[in-house]
C-alpha cells in the first residue's frame, strides 16, 4: 500500500494551514485532504513502521513477545493509527483530535528511545539507527506542525 510508490500524493504539512471547506479539510494550496492517508505525515510514519516491523523480526526471539521487537513494533504503529483515530473524530470533538495528535507525538518521541535500545543492544547497526532517528524527528516535527495548522484553522 504505502511502500514508497509514486503515485501516492506527497502533501506537505509544515508551514501550511488548513482551512474548513465543504466538510473536508483544505491544504491553503487547494489540494484537499480527504483522509488521514493523503497526509504525508501518515505516509511518512506508516513507511518507517513497516520497516521498523521488518528489522524487529531480525531481533533475538526472547525480545520477540512482549521484549523490544513487540515494543517498537506497538509503538511505531500506533503513530499511524492514533492519526487515523484522530483524523476520523475530528469533525465530531476538536478535543479528541488535538489529544490523539499528541498521542502520535508522544510515540514518535518514544521511538527514538526504543531504536537507541536497539542500537545498544546490537539489533541495529549505526547507519540504520541514524536513519531512523532522523526519521522520527522529522515525523514528530510535521505532527507538531499539523497540530498547530490545525488549531489555526480552529481559530
Amino acid at each position: 500500500m504505502y511502500r514508497g510508490s509514486s503515485t501516492v500524493p506527497k502533501l506537505r504539512m509544515s508551514g501550511v494551514r488548513l482551512q474548513r471547506t465543504d466538510d473536508r479539510r483544505q491544504m491553503k494550496s487547494g489540494t484537499p485532504v480527504r483522509s488521514f492517508e493523503d497526509l504525508e505525515v501518515f505516509q511518512r510514519a506508516y513507511r518507517i513502521s513497516l520497516a521498523i516491523h521488518r528489522a524487529s523480526m531480525n531481533f533475538p526471539r526472547e525480545e520477540q513477545f512482549g521484549g523490544l521487537a513487540d515494543q517498537i513494533r506497538r509503538a511505531s504503529k500506533s503513530i499511524c493509527a492514533n492519526l487515523a483515530e484522530g483524523y476520523g473524530k475530528q469533525a465530531y470533538s476538536a478535543a479528541e483530535f488535538r489529544r490523539y495528535l499528541q498521542m502520535a507525538i508522544g510515540s514518535a518521541d518514544e521511538m527514538r528511545v526504543w531504536i537507541r535500545y536497539a542500537l545498544d543492544l546490537g539489533y541495529i547497526d549505526e547507519a540504520t539507527w541514524g536513519r531512523w532517528r532522523d526519521e522520527y524527528q522529522s515525523i514528530a516535527k510535521m505532527l507538531q506542525g499539523l497540530h498547530r495548522a490545525w488549531m489555526d484553522a480552529q481559530n
